[in-house]
C-alpha cells in the first residue's frame, strides 16, 4: 500500500505570500456555494501533512501512549475517536491503516494541527469570504483507506449552528482525489436552501418556515435512508476532484457528500477546519478539558456561549475567544491594542453626516451630529 511509509521527513520552513481572492473567485463561492483554490497549500507542507497520517495511522506519534481495543476492521466504518490511541501493535501496516477513518479536535492536542488550523494563506481566503473577523472552531482528520465508505448528504451548519449564520469549512486535500478513492461531491446551487432540521430529537434546522421539511438519516451513505438525497436530486451533482494542496472552501448550507473509497491502494486524505465570523454566537464545541488562559469562560454559565472555547484567528471581535494552545501565531495572540489598531472603525459610511451628502468616510463613532432635520429625503 503506497501510502505507508516508514522513514519520517524534516520539515521544511515554509514561507507564506499572502493569497489575495480574485472577483471571480469571490463571485464563485457566493454563486455556487463552494470554491476550490488550486495549490494554496504548499508541497513541503503537504509531504508534512501526509508524513504525519501515515505516523498516526502506524501509532509512531509519542502522545499515542495507550492501544486501542481489537475489532474487526472489515465490519466497521473506521473510529471516529478525539483522543489520541494507536492501533495494537501486533497489526501488518496495512491492518493499522484501517483502525482509523476520522479524527476531530486534535488541535487541542497537537501542534500541528492548531498551527494547520491557523494556517496563514487559509486565512487570507476565509478573511474576504466570511471576515475581517475569523473564528478557528473545528479540525478533521480524514483518513479513510481503502474500502471505507464515505459520509451521505449533509449540511454542516447542521452539526455547527452559528448566529448570525456565516460557518464556512476549509478542505485541505492531503492526497490527489478523485471519483475512485470518493473525493467530494456538492449539490451545486444548494447553498441557497435553508439548514433543514431533523425529525426527531433536538437539533439546529430553521424550524421557523411553515413549509420547512423534516428530514431523517442525515450523513447515511445509503440515499434511501437519507431524507437530504430527495432534496439534492434537482441540483446538478457535482464532483469535486483535487490535487494534493487544493484546499475546498464551502458553506455551512450546501449539501454535499463522499462516497466510498473504491481503490485497493489509495488513501483519500484530508484535513479539514471549520469556521465563522468572530461575531457570531454558538453554543457548539464546548472545550471542557482546557483551563482557559484568557479570562473568558470556556462556557457561559447563562448563555451557553461556547466561543470562548473557539480561538481568534483573524480580525477582532466584542465576544469571547480561546488563545491557541501552542502559541502559533493569530489575532488571538496579538495585544488589544494592535487588533484595535488594524481595525479601528468599519471601512466606511454611507453619508457625509456634517454636509448629509452621500458620500463615503471613514466611520468615526465620535463624530459630532447634527440632527436637525431639513425636511429633506
Amino acid at each position: 500500500m503506497d501510502a505507508v511509509l516508514t522513514e519520517p521527513r524534516t520539515r521544511a520552513v515554509t514561507k507564506h505570500e499572502r493569497y489575495r481572492v480574485s472577483v471571480a473567485e469571490y463571485e464563485t463561492f457566493r454563486r455556487h456555494g463552494f470554491l476550490v483554490v488550486p495549490g494554496l497549500v504548499s508541497q513541503d507542507e503537504i509531504d508534512e501533512l501526509r508524513q504525519h497520517t501515515e505516523d498516526l495511522m502506524q501509532g509512531r506519534l509519542p502522545e499515542q501512549s495507550t492501544e486501542m481495543t481489537e475489532r474487526d476492521t472489515a465490519g466497521d466504518g473506521g473510529v471516529s475517536i478525539q483522543r489520541l490511541e494507536a492501533p495494537p501493535a501486533h497489526l501488518s501496516p496495512v491492518e493499522k491503516a484501517q483502525y482509523f477513518l476520522r479524527i476531530h479536535m486534535l488541535h487541542r492536542k497537537l501542534k500541528l494541527h492548531e498551527r494547520y488550523l491557523l494556517h496563514p494563506r487559509v486565512l487570507d481566503v476565509l478573511e474576504v469570504l466570511i471576515g475581517p473577523d475569523v473564528l478557528a472552531m473545528q479540525t478533521m482528520l480524514f483518513l479513510k483507506p481503502p474500502g471505507k465508505p464515505g459520509q451521505g448528504w449533509h449540511q454542516d451548519t447542521y452539526y455547527i449552528p452559528t448566529h448570525p449564520d456565516t460557518l464556512i469549512g476549509a478542505w485541505i486535500a492531503i492526497d490527489d482525489c478523485d471519483e475512485q478513492n470518493g473525493a467530494m461531491w456538492f449539490a451545486q446551487w444548494s447553498n441557497v436552501v435553508p439548514v433543514f432540521p431533523p425529525a426527531e430529537g433536538p437539533a439546529y434546522g430553521e424550524r421557523r418556515l411553515q413549509d420547512i421539511t423534516y428530514v431523517s438519516g442525515v450523513s447515511d451513505p445509503d440515499d434511501e435512508h437519507n431524507d437530504l438525497a430527495r432534496i439534492a436530486a434537482p441540483y446538478p451533482q457535482v464532483l469535486v476532484a483535487a490535487k494534493a494542496g487544493d484546499v475546498v472552501f464551502f458553506g455551512g448550507h450546501i449539501l454535499h457528500r463522499s462516497k466510498r473509497n473504491f481503490t485497493t491502494d489509495r488513501f483519500r486524505r484530508s484535513f479539514v477546519s471549520h469556521y465563522c465570523n468572530a461575531r457570531s454566537f454558538t453554543q457548539w464545541g464546548a472545550d471542557t478539558e482546557t483551563p482557559s488562559s484568557t479570562g473568558f469562560p470556556k462556557v457561559d454559565p447563562a448563555t451557553k456561549m461556547t466561543n470562548g472555547s473557539h480561538i481568534l484567528a483573524r480580525g477582532d471581535t466584542h465576544l469571547p475567544y480561546a488563545q491557541p494552545l501552542f502559541g502559533t501565531p493569530c489575532a488571538a495572540t496579538l495585544s488589544s491594542e494592535e487588533r484595535r489598531r488594524q481595525s479601528e472603525y468599519a471601512e466606511a459610511m454611507m453619508a457625509d453626516m456634517p454636509t448629509m451628502m452621500m458620500t463615503a468616510a471613514d466611520a468615526d463613532p465620535t463624530m459630532e451630529h447634527d440632527d436637525a432635520d431639513d425636511g429633506t429625503m
